[in-house]
This record gives C-alpha cells, structure tokens and sequence, in this order.
C-alpha cells in the first residue's frame, strides 16, 4: 500500500502519544500520574450540560448551516465585541470542530506551497505540522526562559524574508504559559503592517491569566492590524469543553468565506448539539469559568514552588495556560539505576512514565529540547503524587 507523500513530513502529535501511553499502562492496572494532556479535570457546568440536553429533544440532531446556527453566530459576534471592545458582524465569524479545525483551514485558506510561517518556539507540536500540511514551511524563532519565554520582536524581524506569508501569536502560550506584553504585541503587529502579512492568533487560553498578567488582542490596535489578523478561539480550555469540540473564527469576510468553503467540503457544520451547548456557554452565567481559573491558579503556584524546589529543575513562572515548561537540561548525560544514560528530555520523559508512573511531555516536541511539559489541570492530590514522584525519580539518576 502506498501512502500520500504529504503524510511522509508529518510527526504524529507528541501529547497525544503520551497520554496514551499513560492509558495503556493504567489498563494494565499500572498507577500512573499524567501530567500530559492539556484538557481541564473539571466537568462542564451543569448549566451548559442541561442546555444540550434541552437540544436534543428538541431536534438537535440534524446539519446546520456550515458555518454554524445563526443563533449561535450572532452570540459568537457579540462574544467577540463585547470582549474585545470591537463591533464584529455575523459576517466575519464562523464555527467549527474545535480551534485546531479554524488553525488548520485558516493555513490552508491562505498559504501556498513553499510560503513561509514564523513561529515563536517553544510552541504548540501541531502548528508546524498544519503548515506543512498546507505546503507551507515552518520557520521557528526560539525565545528564552530568561525573557519568561517572551519572543523578541527584533527576532521575529529577522526571520521575515519575502517568502514569509504569516506570524503565528499564541499568549497565553502552550507549552510555556507565556502572557505577552501589549509592547511586545504592537511590535510584531506593526511588523505585519509593514510587510503586508498575515498575522494568526491562538487565543484558547485567554481566560487564563493569573497574577498581574493582561490578555491582549491585537486587533484591538486599529483597521491596518484587524483585515491581516485570524483570530482562533473557542470553548475548550475556559468552559472544559474540549469533548464538544467547538472553535471559533474571528477574520475578514473575505477570509471566512474561503474557511467556509474549505469547512464544507471536510467537515460540513460542527455537531448541532455542541453548537446548542457552546451557545449556553457563552450567554449564560460565567461564574465558573472564574471559580475554575482560581483553582488553577491555586495549583499553578504549587506546581511553580515545589517544582523549583527539586534539585536540578529551573522552572520560570508561567502566567497564563494551565502549563508548567520546567528546564531539566541537568539530568542529561546522568545514569539510570540500571546504567542507562539520560542523552536527552525524550530519554528523561521515557524513564520518568516508566520508573517514576508519572507522565509528562518532552519539550523537543515544542522545538524546546531539554525542557519538559507538566500540566496543573489535573486534581491538587494527583499534582501532590505525581510532583512527589517525579522528584523521588530524579533523584535516582547518577
């Protein structure tokens, strides 16, 4: 059998391979703490559940229109007005299968073969592997944990070449937990400005801010940056919806027409009774989404501490997400109690899910080698073992 060459580029996404490595082995009655998947404990509010359920029996099972129910636009519109301080028409939102689904047709919608996207790394495994998908060609620029894994904007000037078609903007940032600064922010939109580019913008963890960090929307700087910036939103991380399987799009009418059109020959419309529930979501009572940022918020500052407090782990404060990117670059070239040597963080990652029963991400997958990804949304008793364990497992390495 012969496969599709387009799929010879592709990487297999790497948090979804640990955690299902982490459920195969707690099949096998293993006890294993996964600090992998990026997806909130908690349940979806009552309110939103019962709004489904209200759906169902009154016919929502059928298609809806491909860019989603009217009813459901329009509050997206509002959604988007009200939050950014900006007047959105129906016209220039649409609703799809997930944010990953508005990602991947807006790369599609607007890249050619052999164009470039700049991607400030650390960053998400899929992005690289949906522009390669559209033909086009990754260009990662690497920030520090220094600069709290903020990218420089001087940085992102140099990668521009004329082939560079779009600037990917993620904050609060997977994996890092990185809020940008509004400086940092106008920066690269007068880049795009200036270079007549594209500019997308990952914005599923805005709710997500803790201390004194700000979320801050570019095309909040005026018409110039609002007709070149995608907007990828939704109702995964902030209402712990990510089995329903809503994103948003927030883009010129131009722009959302093409996604439309692309939606319609893939997925046709998002499932009728996601939609019904992702319009509770946003236009009924919020006060969860308040009382589930705090929590993490709560564990985000254990995590930070006793992570720091392990010898050898340098873990920069994240402020946003619901991520710890600790550096763990000590332990390579360190031996495993059998004598294996630690070369790298996907040698650590593999000793650590199958000596210590703790699971966690490698940062090579983030183009962040000798880093690793731990994620606090999961229970306060399971982060207490899972930390517990990960130390006593480091702790081994000679």
């Amino acid at each position: 059998m012969k496969l599709s060459k387009r799929l010879d580029v592709i990487e297999p996404s790497m948090t979804l391979k640990v955690t299902q490595r982490a459920a195969e082995l707690k099949a096998q009655g293993i006890d294993v703490i996964s600090f992998g998947a990026g997806e909130p404990d908690f349940d979806t509010p009552v309110h939103i559940k019962e709004a489904a359920k209200k759906a169902l029996d009154a016919g929502a099972t059928k298609y809806t229109a491909v860019a989603g129910t009217p009813e459901l636009r329009k509050a997206v519109a509002a959604w988007f007005s009200k939050d950014h301080g900006i007047d959105v028409s129906v016209s220039e939102v649409m609703v799809s299968a997930g944010a990953k689904q508005v990602i991947y047709q807006a790369f599609q919608a607007l890249c050619d073969e052999g164009d470039e996207v700049i991607l400030p790394a650390p960053y998400w495994v899929s992005y690289s592997e949906i522009a390669k998908l559209a033909g086009a060609v990754p260009v990662p620029v690497v920030s520090s944990a220094a600069d709290n894994f903020e990218v420089k904007v001087e940085d992102i000037a140099k990668a521009i070449t004329p082939k560079t078609k779009m600037i990917v903007v993620v904050s609060p940032s997977n994996p890092t937990g990185a809020v940008y600064s509004e400086a940092t922010l106008r920066g690269i939109a007068d880049l795009v400005v200036k270079h007549n580019l594209w500019m997308l913008t990952d914005d599923i963890y805005r709710y997500l801010c803790y201390g004194d960090a700000k979320f801050v929307q570019p095309v909040t700087f005026g018409p110039e940056v609002r007709k070149r910036t995608i907007i990828a939103d939704g109702v995964s991380k902030a209402y712990a919806m990510t089995g329903w399987r809503i994103g948003f799009a927030l883009a010129p009418k131009e722009v959302i027409e093409a996604m439309v059109t692309l939606q319609g020959q893939s997925t046709t419309n998002a499932a009728a009774v996601s939609q019904a529930a992702a319009l509770a979501a946003l236009t009924g009572p919020q006060d969860e989404v308040e009382r589930m940022r705090l929590e993490f918020d709560k564990r985000r500052q254990y995590m930070v501490k006793t992570l720091n407090a392990i010898p050898g782990v340098k873990c920069t404060e994240p402020k946003g997400a619901f991520y710890c990117f600790p550096d763990v670059s000590s332990y390579n070239g360190k031996k495993t109690p059998d004598g294996k040597v630690i070369e790298n963080d996907l040698d650590l990652c593999d000793y650590l899910i199958t000596e210590g029963r703790v699971a966690l991400v490698p940062g090579s997958a983030f183009y962040a080698p000798g880093f690793v990804r731990l994620s606090y949304a999961t229970s306060q008793a399971n982060i207490e073992k899972g930390l517990v364990r990960f130390g006593e497992a480091l702790a081994k390495l000679k």
